[in-house]
């Protein structure tokens, strides 16, 4: 439900996915961007959703790359000062050796913030159902806000916009996916197909140039693999057309920010 790249603030927004057993349990899940330094509006915003996200929470999941430097993880949990229990998991056990792990598990398990440290790994789906029990513990019971058929509150196109950005940071150099926006303008359910309609926003036309290609060749690229996510996403066929558009300093722009959804 929410985009991966390797690159670090790749999450911009607040999304929940909603986890189902019906007449047992919904569990709302937030996934929220990273802790950064603000330096435009932008990332005033992504730090205004973890903040919502914290405010709404029954529990919070820590999420630690177990191969990262600790401290630094540390210091950044520590300034969240959060006043629900936190459960702190290990990802990428699969990728350290048990001594690592077990020093991993030691360092955290006595912080202020931690009630317990869950080793994980995503990729192998290692102890996920230690977490899920673990989750189950500690949330309380209530009646269910979303109906069980929901997978989440947002529509269809956010994350057909999520997917394309999601292709941008795969395809593009350093620089260009953090000056990039999608803004999905039509998604229409046609007999045979789903047309969508987007623009790439870029903030200056050297971006432009280098979002398109030689040739069209990498707008081209990145319009092939989005297309193949989201058929799979929908289970549909999809006609999908791109446009790249300039937009200077989006980023710090209140009105466009609004317009691309970040408001």
């Amino acid at each position: 439900m929410a985009i991966v790249s390797p690159r670090v603030q790749t999450t911009r927004h607040r999304i929940k996915v909603f986890l189902n057993d019906p007449g047992k349990y919904q569990i709302v899940l937030s996934d929220t961007p990273g802790i950064i330094e603000t330096k435009y509006k932008l990332h005033q915003h992504m730090m205004d959703a973890v903040q919502s996200a914290l405010e709404d929470a029954d529990l919070a999941l820590l999420l630690v790359d177990i191969t990262s430097d600790w401290q630094q993880v540390d210091e950044i949990f520590s300034r969240l000062r959060l006043k629900v229990p936190a459960l702190v998991l290990l990802n990428k056990i699969d990728a350290v050796r048990t001594e690592k792990l077990d020093a991993a598990v030691d360092f955290f398990k006595g912080k202020k913030y931690c009630k317990e440290v869950i080793p994980i790994s995503a990729l192998e789906k290692k102890h996920l159902d230690t977490l899920l029990t673990t989750i189950l513990r500690y949330i309380p019971e209530g009646m269910p806000f979303y109906s069980e058929e929901d997978l989440s509150d947002l529509p269809v196109k956010f994350f057909v916009g999520e997917l394309i950005r999601e292709k941008i940071y795969a395809t593009c150099g350093e620089e260009i996916p953090y000056q990039t926006a999608v803004v999905v303008n039509e998604y229409a359910e046609k007999e045979q197909l789903v047309k969508i309609q987007a623009d790439i926003i870029v903030s200056r036309e050297s971006q432009k140039a280098i979002m398109l290609g030689e040739r069209g060749s990498r707008i081209k690229e990145i319009g092939t693999l989005a297309r193949t996510d989201i058929e799979s996403f929908i289970g549909r066929k999809v006609f999908l057309e791109l446009f790249v558009k300039v937009r200077p300093n989006w980023r710090d722009n209140d009105r466009q920010l609004r317009e691309y959804g970040y408001r």
